[in-house]
């Protein structure tokens, strides 16, 4: 089953990186010169997804706007011979279908995928999560749709090996290791930030899913769980417990830009990567270090 469409909620109010976020939701935020949410977008593109679903709040149109045609811009550009320019920005405003969905409320990431349900239908979909930056040979979106292929068009969540005191920040998963596939798991459970003395596994779920449209069915029958909000880790237990669902630890170096520690990683890596400034970004980083 080809996938087309993907989630990708994007309502949070960023209150991590106040100040900045009063009034520039942190999707915005640039990791050089480009925005964060303009990666994940991409990624998504870059797995085949021809409609990405925004789950929006008020005061974030800036985000919609961005991926959408600037004529006032586009036509002063071109009147100063700002081609480069002019072709750049062309491009970010065709580079996919944008469609958006408002959550009045943010109640969650459950809560979060389930105002999409009328736009999403009876279709298997992607949901990315705007925190997570996963840099790879290839897209981790796609890696995750093979797998779903693989296995019958199921439910496939991308994992992760992390630390066992660190397990409390994620999804866990438990399972066990379809026969000669040692990156794919069979889920048998999935639960919401457990402390280290009760996880199951230090498997965790950084922000990529494959879901079918069953998924709609469960977050109708969860109730509030961890934080008072609606999880999606919640509904994915209870389709675990129906029919199969596999995690897959994916290739790719994940960031998790939703905290400043995160993003100023990201941000040294991109430039150190970045061909107009990797031997800036060296030598710099190179000389300020003498000085620590």
């Amino acid at each position: 089953m080809k996938i087309k469409q993907a989630v990708i909620p994007v309502a949070g109010k960023g209150t991590r990186f106040l100040p900045a976020t009063k009034e520039i939701p942190k999707e915005m935020i640039p990791i050089i010169d480009i925005p964060m949410i303009h990666y994940i977008v991409q990624e998504a593109i870059d797995s085949g997804i021809e409609q990405i679903v925004f789950v929006n709040s008020s005061h974030k149109e800036s985000i919609e706007n961005y991926f959408d045609r600037n004529y006032a811009l586009e036509k002063f550009l071109e009147a100063n011979n700002k081609h480069k320019e002019l072709e750049l920005i062309q491009k970010i405003g065709n580079l996919v279908e944008i469609v958006s969905v408002r959550q009045k409320e943010q109640l969650g990431l459950g809560h979060a995928i389930l105002a999409t349900d009328r736009l999403i239908g009876k279709n298997n979909f992607a949901v990315l999560l705007g925190d997570d930056l996963i840099k790879g040979a290839e897209p981790c979106t796609k890696q995750l749709m093979k797998v779903s292929e693989t296995y019958g068009d199921r439910p496939v969540i991308g994992i992760m090996d992390v630390p066992k005191d660190d397990v409390s920040k994620y999804g866990i998963i438990d399972g066990t290791f379809m026969e000669g596939d040692k990156q794919t798991v069979l889920m048998k459970d999935m639960i919401e930030k457990p402390l280290p003395s009760k996880t199951p596994t230090t498997w965790a779920t950084p922000g990529r899913y494959i879901l079918s449209s069953d998924i709609f069915e469960y977050l109708k029958r969860i109730k509030r769980g961890a934080g008072d909000e609606y999880q999606l880790t919640d509904a994915i237990n209870l389709m675990c417990k129906s029919g199969p669902v596999y995690a897959h630890f994916f290739t790719g170096r994940r960031y998790d830009t939703g905290n400043i520690f995160g993003y100023f990683e990201a941000t040294l890596n991109f430039a150190l990567a970045d061909l107009r400034l990797k031997n800036y970004a060296s030598d710099l980083i190179k000389k300020l270090a003498k000085d620590l």
